[in-house]
């Protein structure tokens, strides 16, 4: 239902892959097709080189769709940051990381006359698809877990969703939270979301097999089985790495030694979170602006309460994919870690195989 010109954000990843997929199907035909044209546009951010640009360009080419790809330096995104936070009203580490390429694209967006997207989040929170969902102990647990993330939607995903998309007059809408799609999804045994190796069953497996049609694919075989990639890890790896250095560079260890004086609450633990924090209370130095942010120690975009599942990852205290050691295929290297967690690597990490052909995008 649109009477602007309008497309779909495409990362490359399951969700708005499939969410590119169903749109080109239901496009024919409609009133929007006829006042705007039959072929949909998608838009993908990334920096040179990224895995979603990659993947993106390839989900565009099977889906024939009008393809525009937006590249960004380290730099754009750092000289970007300021002004993202203004917007997003946040300080979360790994929501001011995704928000930012959102940020810059969607002004490309809204320069060429586009006024409403189509996106591809929710899908994590009701599936379970986070990497650290491999470690969920059991049913009851994951089912809890995905009930905490999908109330939290709006302090995380949907906040950058929104905000960064409404700073340059940009409408997103996100068709996996429907209301009645999540009734029905949290409705099935989350049996069928655990992630199981043993019976080749990866994160979202429940969702993958639904859209595995054999005879009208919705979607390439090995994007269809393509590994969960955060998005701030998608637009490509050196953006976060980029961002701790320039943190890094600002941020002096006696200003950490002093940070649960000057910040008592939601006290940042790395440089790059007292970055971020520093600029927030510079837009927001009201009190009652700062608890509106939730804090707490997320591995992989867990909450507080997930990271006890495992006892390794609860020393790699970063929201980034790569944090789930022994599941993402670009884990963070042992050399990077910290000491805390070096000291429980003496054991094999547990890798995944999957039985689906072709599950990384090959570089």
């Amino acid at each position: 239902m649109t009477d602007v010109p309008f497309g779909v954000l495409l990362s490359g990843g399951l969700d708005s892959s499939l969410v590119a997929a169903v749109t080109v199907r239901h496009l024919a035909g409609t009133k929007a097709a006829k006042r705007w044209g039959t072929k949909l546009h998608s838009f993908c951010v990334g920096l040179e080189g990224s895995p979603d640009l990659k993947a993106a360009k390839e989900v565009a080419n099977y889906l024939g769709t009008m393809h525009h790809e937006f590249t960004f330096t380290v730099q754009d995104g750092i000289d970007a940051i300021e002004d993202v936070i203004y917007h997003t009203e946040t300080y979360d580490v790994t929501t001011i990381r995704a928000s930012t390429p959102m940020f810059l694209m969607s002004r490309k967006i809204k320069s060429l006359g586009v006024k409403m997207v189509i996106s591809g989040e929710g899908s994590d929170e009701i599936f379970g698809g986070y990497l650290y969902f491999h470690k969920a102990p059991n049913k009851e647990e994951l089912h809890r877990e995905t009930c905490q993330k999908i109330k939290a939607l709006h302090q995380y995903d949907c906040l950058r969703a929104n905000k960064a998309t409404s700073a340059w007059g940009l409408e997103a809408r996100v068709p996996f939270l429907d209301k009645e799609f999540i009734n029905e999804a949290m409705s099935i045994d989350p049996e069928w979301k655990m992630i199981r190796p043993d019976l080749g069953r990866i994160e979202k497996w429940m969702l993958r097999k639904a859209f595995d049609d054999e005879e009208q694919p919705f979607l390439p075989k090995h994007i269809l089985y393509r590994q969960k990639e955060q998005f701030s890890d998608g637009v490509g790896y050196s953006w976060i790495d980029g961002l701790k250095a320039h943190a890094e560079s600002n941020v002096t260890d006696k200003m950490m030694s002093n940070a649960k004086f000057i910040y008592p609450h939601n006290t940042p633990t790395t440089k790059e979170a007292y970055c971020y924090r520093m600029i927030f209370e510079r837009f927001f130095p009201q009190n009652s602006a700062i608890l509106t942010v939730p804090g707490g120690p997320s591995v992989a975009c867990s909450t507080a309460k997930a990271v006890e599942w495992d006892a390794q990852w609860s020393g790699n205290l970063d929201p980034s994919g790569r944090a789930a050691l022994g599941v993402h295929l670009s884990a963070y290297e042992q050399e990077h870690l910290p000491a805390t967690i070096m000291a429980g690597t003496s054991k094999k990490p547990r890798m995944i195989e999957v039985a689906a052909p072709g599950v990384a995008i090959e570089s």
